[in-house]
């Protein structure tokens, strides 16, 4: 009886070992970092501050992918074959989540994705042990064509030749002449892309001529600052073609001080929600951080925490089978509202942010001034698989 008693309590005192693979390295080393935090942040939420599940320690084992889909991979093995981890989160890039994906399958181990965004990781090659707490791309997409797109404006895209990119434009641009625009020139560019002289000259080009509302809408990750220096060509000046992008970190949002006024839709900025976990996430991260803010990925690594978290709870277990069965169609609570999670192709349903650009002298970024909450039900988002 003893001997049972001891077993018992030595198998619910054995930790619950999460592996969180981000980018901590490289070009989106400030998304992967912000997402580890908000991962952590978040399972202290939903603990309670115990940092235990099912009266078991929570062990978050943090690795590096580099950005290289190969080492993702490796890493993702490494955790579910040595590590012996009961579930893993990550990772930042969206090609190395598709690397990931036959891994989760192969070790029948559950992925959450977080942050990494395109829709194709949900998609035909995406299997049923990945569940993705991120938005994807056609919230990007269909959010910021709800804020801009209409007949007679003709729009100019510039994305990053990856999954990421590719998939966003493809995207944004049935959302937005679904809305009567026109996508008139797509330009591709590599990650480290730093000098957009000539896609300008390709975009001038096309669109020079055209009457009516011009737009060049941006979507870029990571270091290049387009934004910055497509303005310096002044392309609104002499071309009428004016610049547009969607919500970003704040680091990305000093660039945007120059472009009052501007709207797009995005994904989280700290004053746009309104509810009680987003509070104590301000107010914690503030703390901790010399009076900072949290960001775009601190929400989402925090919404990844509560999903895993909640999912444990009602299912009782770290058992894959059991974690599934929660998981699919799962609602719950984040510092952006609620999210849902859509059992057909295990994408987390989220509202956006339509925002509007003010400038503050004694702010040091341009701030996205809430104009409206882009809900689950306006955005409408399509079924990946």
């Amino acid at each position: 009886m003893i001997l049972t008693m001891m077993a018992t309590l030595a198998v619910a005192a054995e930790p619950i070992k999460i592996a969180n693979i981000e980018a901590l390295s490289g070009p989106f080393e400030q998304f992967g970092n912000q997402s580890r935090i908000g991962f952590e942040l978040g399972m202290e939420y939903a603990t309670k501050g115990t940092m235990k599940l099912l009266g078991r320690p929570v062990e978050i084992i943090v690795k590096d992918s580099q950005i290289k889909p190969a080492v993702g991979k490796q890493l993702l093995t490494e955790a579910y074959k040595d590590d012996k981890v009961d579930l893993a989160v990550g990772p930042t890039s969206s090609a190395v989540a598709m690397a990931m994906l036959p891994v989760a399958e192969e070790f029948k181990k559950i992925l959450v994705v977080e942050p990494a965004v395109s829709d194709t990781i949900t998609g035909k090659d995406s299997n049923r042990f990945v569940f993705k707490t991120s938005r994807n791309s056609s919230h990007d997409a269909i959010g910021n064509a709800l804020v801009l797109a209409r007949p007679g404006v003709s729009i100019a895209t510039v994305a990053q030749d990856y999954t990421f990119g590719r998939t966003f434009v493809e995207k944004y641009k049935k959302a937005a002449e679904a809305k009567g625009a026109k996508v008139v020139i797509e330009e591709f560019l590599p990650v480290k892309t730093v000098d957009f002289t000539a896609t300008a000259q390709r975009i001038i080009k096309a669109m020079k001529d055209i009457k009516g509302e011009k737009y060049l809408f941006l979507n870029w990750a990571g270091k290049g600052n387009p934004l910055k220096k497509f303005h310096a060509m002044k392309l609104d000046e002499k071309y009428g073609i004016k610049l547009t992008t969607g919500g970003n970190i704040i680091p990305a949002l000093k660039g945007y001080k120059p472009f009052a006024g501007m709207e797009g839709s995005g994904y989280y900025y700290h004053t746009n929600p309104k509810n009680e976990i987003n509070d104590w996430l301000v107010a914690e991260h503030k703390k901790r951080f010399k009076g900072m803010p949290p960001d775009f990925f601190h929400c989402g690594g925090f919404a990844a925490a509560m999903f895993v978290a909640k999912a444990i709870e009602k299912a009782g277990s770290t058992d894959t089978e059991k974690l599934i069965a929660a998981m699919e169609g799962l609602e719950w609570m984040t510092p952006k509202g609620k999210m849902i999670m859509r059992k057909e192709d295990h994408q987390a349903l989220q509202s956006q942010f339509h925002f509007k650009l003010k400038v503050d002298p004694n702010v040091g970024w341009a701030i996205p001034e809430l104009v409206k909450v882009q809900t689950i039900e306006d955005l409408n988002i399509p079924l990946t698989r």
